[in-house]
């Protein structure tokens, strides 16, 4: 059985027995472990190392580490760009006309937009939470527990979630909504959405209590585990937000831009990285001037700043980009009902039919 108009790099015709399954999976699964070890440990661990030992100010350690972070992500684009365009044999086939494809991109803007905005908040929420940790205590017993490495916890609980979701939430709701994954993609991405304002809120409120804490020489040093709710909020919504957002834009893009299509997620996050960097520039900026020389998150230290409120104004930000998401996936419109989306990928791999007449003699 061959898959319907896809060939190898020989320009044969694909067959599933042979070609992809479980033995190419495993290498990208390799490639992606592997990327994260790099990736993750290096953006939380950046930001202690900036403020701690190239003693940088809180402003510019968090701008610093986004920025990178975003330079990261957006470079995927190249990446995807060349695959789609030199690499993958079947770009050659099954191509949408230019005008098309241009409409497909189009169409999916304002939900490009509106989810930039979205994550703006999430990078730069990650970046000072490493840094609150490194003013809290950070004892577990005997030793002492580094402030990013509260990230493996979300890690952790995204594993058991995810199996639980895919095999018991996900049927439940296609039985109850008719939907192919249970929610529409962009109902899995406005949930995140919704959970990083809940998280922001609860940010604000430990900080809040952090900075009492620590403007009081009575009161104990408040414990680095405070933390570990938001890093639970933001590590476990990534078990619908990633895979939506991965998924749309797989999905919604024309074959000859599959790769392009699952980059553009990665750019989501780059640019909001950079939008957020401008966002602590302009907050700390105009804080500093209002207040008549020292802005919320200007200095050396969190204490004398005002992170706080700085989280409470990003649950503001948050809370108006959902909006304007909601506003922009309600009007979006599927190129392919996703209620039957399950089986037109059965359809795309089932042999072509035969045909049963027979020859003349």
């Amino acid at each position: 059985m061959a898959l319907q108009d896809f060939i190898d790099w020989k320009g044969r015709s694909v067959n599933p027995k042979r070609h992809g399954g479980v033995k190419a999976t495993m290498f990208i699964y390799f490639l992606i472990v592997m990327t994260n070890m790099g990736n993750i440990p290096t953006m939380l661990n950046i930001v202690s190392f900036l403020h701690g030992t190239m003693h940088m100010g809180v402003a510019d350690a968090s701008t610093t580490a986004t920025n990178f972070y975003g330079a990261l992500c957006v470079f995927s684009f190249l990446g995807a760009f060349i695959s789609d365009s030199y690499i993958k044999r079947f770009y050659t086939i099954l191509i949408f006309a230019p005008v098309e494809e241009a409409k497909i991109i189009l169409r999916m803007l304002p939900v490009f937009f509106s989810s930039v905005l979205g994550y703006v908040p999430i990078p730069l929420l990650l970046t000072f939470t490493v840094q609150q940790g490194g003013t809290m205590d950070t004892r577990l017993g005997a030793t002492n527990v580094p402030p990013a490495s509260l990230f493996i916890m979300p890690i952790i609980f995204q594993i058991l979630i995810l199996v639980i979701y895919d095999r018991a939430i996900v049927p439940w709701l296609s039985r109850a909504t008719g939907y192919a994954g249970g929610i529409t993609h962009l109902q899995r991405v406005g949930v995140r959405f919704a959970s990083n304002i809940v998280a922001l809120g609860v940010a604000a409120v430990v900080e809040s209590h952090r900075r009492d804490r620590a403007s009081s020489s009575a009161a104990p040093t408040m414990s680095v585990f405070w933390l570990t709710t938001q890093f639970f909020l933001l590590g476990v919504t990534d078990v619908t937000s990633f895979v939506g957002l991965l998924e749309f834009f797989s999905s919604e893009a024309s074959a000859g831009m599959k790769s392009i299509g699952g980059a553009v997620f990665f750019c989501i996050l780059g640019v909001a990285s950079w939008l957020g960097s401008f966002l602590i520039q302009v907050v700390d900026r105009a804080t500093t001037r209002h207040s008549g020389g020292h802005g919320w998150l200007d200095g050396s230290s969190l204490n004398a700043g005002r992170l706080d409120l700085f989280y409470w104004l990003l649950a503001l930000f948050g809370l108006v980009s959902f909006v304007l998401y909601l506003f922009c996936a309600c009007r979006y419109t599927y190129s392919h009902d996703p209620r039957v989306q399950s089986t037109m990928e059965e359809d795309r791999v089932s042999p072509a039919p035969m045909n049963h007449k027979e020859a003349p003699v």
